[in-house]
Parts: structure tokens; C-alpha cells; sequence
């Protein structure tokens, strides 16, 4: 199935179930800001992650991430100075199919995927919440908390924890769009593991990595 979205790129990776603060100045998204609180609920645009070229300027948004997510529209807050602050929260994944970039702010005809656990999800899961809790414990000791993530016993399932773990632990973009786009949960979920195990033993060798800046919630991507 396919359908036509806004489209917002953007410096970071939306996944699903993940809450999203954005600060909008730039006229095109206020644009679609206008667009979107004209329409009744749910008031959906897509995010991508732009692979080369800024948010803003000139270069602006040169590539984009083939595969994206949708974002629900939740709070829209006017500010003095005209620029809007929101908040919008991940839905589904989507991958573009083709992009318009014609009107005031671009468009995408999009096909949504599908979410499929994969195989021992369950078991993936219980490995990548083990790694995850040593890097939570390992990021707190220098002073960067990192969210909880549930587990399978809280009443997640699998596809779910994926995209917790993966919202949850810092990596760089390019990192952060492979776990977005891996094929199933049991997938997403081993490479997360892998990408912890890494931080890890970083962490291990390099007690005081700053990663605190990027996780006070003081970064407002536009």
C-alpha cells in the first residue's frame, strides 16, 4: 500500500514509538505545519534522515534515506517569534518511492512495510536488553543517563523492544538508519547487540566519554 506524505527531512532518526520535540523556523515547514493543523486528526507527515547535505541552507537535504518514519502530529505550540514548537511521535516505516520537491515543501509517495518479528525474536531480544543494561549502567557512571527499556516481560513484544533499544542508545546517524531499516525485529535486534557491544567496550576503555550533551534534551533538530 502506498500513500502520499509531507515529507520532513531531518539530522536524526525517527523510530517507531519514539517521541520527537521538534522547533520549527524554516518557512517551508511552517508551511506544512499550517497544512497539517488544517486537517483533522491524525495529522501524519514522514520523516527521513538526510544522508548528505543540512537540514537548512543552501545543499539543504542533497540525499535522503531511502527508508523513514511516519510522525503523528501530538502537541503544536506557537512561539513569540513565530517559530512553532511540537511534538510528534513515531508511527510506522516506510520506504520512498519518490519524491516531489516541487511545492513549498517536498512530498513523497510512500509504501509502508511491514513489521515482522523474524526468527527468535524472543530469544534476540533477551540478548539485546543484556547488552543494553550493561550500557545503561556504563553510560549512568559517567554522568549520561540513558531511558529504561522495557522488556518481553513487561508486556513488549519483540518488534517493540527493537525499536526501544535502538531509540535508546546514542549512535551516529548512519548506525542509527541501518537499525532502522533491518528487515525484521530478530534482525534489528542482533544488530543492536552488536552496536552495544561496541559502545561497550568503548565505554570500558574511555570512562569519560561526554555522550551527556546529546541526552539532556536540549537538542531541538529542525
Amino acid at each position: 500500500m502506498t500513500e502520499r506524505l509531507p515529507l520532513f527531512p531531518l539530522g536524526t532518526v525517527l523510530f517507531p514509538g519514539m517521541v520527537l520535540p521538534l522547533r520549527l523556523f524554516e518557512e517551508r515547514y511552517l508551511a506544512l505545519l499550517r497544512d497539517l493543523l488544517d486537517r483533522p486528526a491524525p495529522r501524519r507527515f514522514g520523516v527521513v534522515a538526510i544522508e548528505l547535505g543540512h537540514e537548512v541552507g543552501p545543499g539543504a537535504a542533497r540525499r535522503l534515506a531511502e527508508v523513514g518514519c511516519v510522525a503523528d502530529l501530538r502537541e503544536a505550540r506557537a512561539r513569540p517569534d513565530g517559530r512553532y514548537d511540537v511534538v510528534t511521535v513515531g508511527r510506522d516505516r516506510f520506504r520512498t518511492k519518490g519524491v516531489d520537491s516541487s511545492g513549498p515543501y517536498p512530498r513523497a509517495e510512500v509504501e509502508h512495510l511491514p513489521e515482522e518479528a523474524g526468527a527468535d525474536a524472543a530469544a534476540a531480544a533477551e540478548r539485546a536488553l543484556a547488552a543494553f543494561r550493561v550500557y545503561r549502567h556504563r553510560m549512568a557512571a559517567v554522568g549520561a543517563p540513558v531511558p529504561e527499556v522495557a522488556g518481553l516481560a513487561d508486556g513488549r513484544d519483540a518488534v517493540a523492544v527493537s525499536y526501544d533499544v535502538a531509540a535508546a542508545v546514542v549512535l551516529d546517524g548512519p548506525d542509527k538508519q541501518r537499525l532502522l531499516a533491518a528487515g525484521d525485529a530478530a534482525r534489528r535486534l542482533a544488530a543492536a547487540r552488536a552496536l552495544l557491544a561496541r559502545e561497550n567496550r568503548l565505554l570500558r576503555a574511555f570512562p569519560t566519554l561526554p555522550a551527556g550533551p546529546f541526552l539532556d534534551g536540549s537538542f531541538h533538530p529542525n
